[in-house]
């Protein structure tokens, strides 16, 4: 018996490799969901569904910093099966205009990136090798595909976390800022993914049978019907989760969260994925990720400005910290 922690599980994608996960009868899983309330239902939900017990729910909100460090603290203190797999699947969307979290970041950069950053780093301790890191990002940062969707743009992780303080920012239609800063999250992720396997293998976090941590980005594809669009209005919400279900077997890359739900639960029960990382996957295949994602100064640039927004100290993770540029 293993442990796997599952960001966002209460619904959608989140909820259904959830659910595939407690159907192998082999995972302890930690719904880490932001309203606790939502978290007990979903563990009986999954209970009604699979007759599987060893499931529990977890608060975690990814916008609060503190709540990032207490859950890792209220891990810590319990006793659980090893800890072999994470995996950073909630995400938000803002498109009726700019928010910010408790700690003064923009609230999709937040949550998307900041948190999961600062979540896997105070978790890493408490893993238990072999395991798996996965990082749920999306089509749409990627600029070389048709997504109807902006472009995701990086110049300084700093703009992303306090756009306000962009001296040069850019002339966006209205809703297209918030859906930009939801493309450019998605690049984070991808950056994060890779940016952290190579920390881990510089530091040795590998042994004779393959990289101890593996740490992969996944593309779900585009899911109607999930609450991701909670935010648009009217029409688009109606097209998203009565029309577009409707044209997924016409559409490429286009699924049900049924079906990327158990594709990402794969990523961590699958043998195939016990050696491979560093790498992007469109459901079950490995597909090149953009341009821009395999930048490691840009990888670089986000890792050391994120460590210094969460103050991340030594003894809060187990990968070296270098001296990082001032987030203020």
């Amino acid at each position: 018996m293993n442990t796997a922690i599952v960001t966002g599980a209460n619904t959608g994608l989140g909820f259904e490799c959830a659910r595939a996960l407690a159907e192998t009868h082999d995972w302890h899983v930690v719904l880490a969901c932001r309203s606790a309330e939502k978290g007990r239902e979903a563990v009986k939900r999954l209970f009604a569904q699979t007759a599987y017990k060893d499931i529990e729910a977890m608060t975690l909100d990814l916008a609060s910093l503190e709540s990032v460090r207490s859950f890792a603290r209220d891990y810590a203190a319990a006793r659980r099966p090893p800890l072999r797999a994470i995996v950073c699947n909630a995400a938000t969307q803002i498109v009726t205009g700019r928010t910010y979290s408790a700690d003064g970041i923009e609230t999709t950069f937040a949550v998307n990136h900041l948190g999961h950053f600062m979540l896997v780093n105070l978790m890493l301790s408490q893993m238990t090798a072999p395991a798996r890191i996965v990082v749920v990002s999306s089509g749409t940062h990627d600029p070389a595909q048709t997504t109807g969707m902006p472009p995701p743009v990086y110049r300084r992780a700093r703009f992303l976390a306090r756009p306000d303080e962009d001296s040069k920012p850019l002339d966006d239609p209205q809703g297209t800022a918030g859906r930009r800063a939801y493309t450019t999250s998605k690049l984070c992720n991808v950056l994060f993914s890779y940016e952290l396997e190579r920390r881990l293998r510089v530091e040795k976090a590998v042994g004779s049978t393959g990289r101890l941590i593996t740490v992969n980005a996944f593309d779900p594809g585009l899911m109607p019907g999930t609450g991701l669009a909670r935010d648009y209005g009217r029409v688009a919400r109606f097209a998203w989760r009565f029309v577009l279900p409707v044209l997924r077997p016409f559409v490429p890359n286009v699924n049900s969260v049924a079906r990327s739900g158990k594709a990402l639960a794969k990523m961590v029960t699958g043998p195939r994925f016990e050696r491979i990382s560093g790498k992007y996957f469109q459901g079950a295949r490995e597909v090149p990720s953009s341009k821009d994602s395999y930048d490691p100064a840009m990888a670089a640039e986000l890792w050391e400005s994120s460590a210094a927004m969460v103050k991340l100290t030594p003894d809060e993770t187990i990968l070296k910290l270098r001296s990082a540029p001032s987030a203020a």
